[in-house]
């Protein structure tokens, strides 16, 4: 019996690796924005762990709220695709068997070979024939909203929880500048662990982290320190 020889490919992750460094990236550099800024204008660790702790709570919810709202939408809008590729298949199979044969020879096969290819596509499973070769539509790209929110809300929280315990262990204006260095070692390692685990070069993915985190924290710290003495 011949081997059969299996791939796994990257791009199997997508669905969920997006969520996950979008979350994550989002706690990591929301959270420790708020924690500076609020420390920047108060001196009070107690404010700067409650605006800590409200932030994860607020943010992790409003990701998995947002994540689930977008992909649903993204879900019903492939959904409709499909119901309508049903409708057309059951109505109009010639119709459907041309168009079919048609993409395939745009992609480089004969056209006697194409609706030979296309026949036997139709004729094992029609409607997820034209689902991926029409529509675009393979497993790894579907919409799943229930694991998009999840995802978002526990990276988020994960992300939140490092500058809220540096917070924690170091109170008072010295915050701001162990936060910040938290932040950014953080960020650097989600850079570099989101380009592994997509298969990406680490470099240039951790340097784009990083530096819109600075950029964060900057200029969060600078409006909470000018609120915080108008105050």
């Amino acid at each position: 019996m011949r081997a059969v020889h299996q791939e796994r490919h990257l791009i199997d992750r997508i669905g969920w690796l997006c969520a996950a460094v979008l979350g994550a990236n989002d706690g990591l550099i929301s959270t420790s924005s708020l924690i500076v800024g609020v420390a920047a204008a108060s001196t009070s660790p107690h404010e700067v762990v409650v605006a800590g702790v409200a932030g994860l709570v607020a943010g992790a919810l409003s990701m998995a709220a947002g994540e689930y709202v977008s992909v649903s939408s993204q879900a019903d809008t492939e959904q409709a695709d499909i119901a309508r590729e049903r409708n057309e298949l059951a109505t109009q199979p010639e119709a459907e068997l041309a168009e079919l044969a048609a993409i395939y020879e745009q992609r480089g096969v004969t056209p006697d070979l194409a609706r030979q290819v296309a026949e036997q596509m139709m004729a094992k499973d029609a409607l997820e024939a034209h689902a991926r070769d029409e529509l675009g539509l393979a497993g790894h790209v579907m919409a799943r909203p229930v694991q998009a929110a999840l995802t978002s809300a526990a990276t988020f929280a994960t992300g939140a929880l490092l500058p809220l315990i540096i917070a924690l262990l170091v109170p008072g204006t010295a915050a701001v500048w162990a936060v910040s260095a938290g932040c950014l070692i953080g960020l650097a390692a989600l850079g570099a662990v989101g380009a592994l685990a997509g298969g990406a070069g680490v470099v240039k993915p951790t340097i784009r982290v990083v530096f819109w985190g600075v950029v964060a924290m900057a200029t969060t710290a600078a409006i909470g320190s000018i609120v915080g003495r108008a105050l």
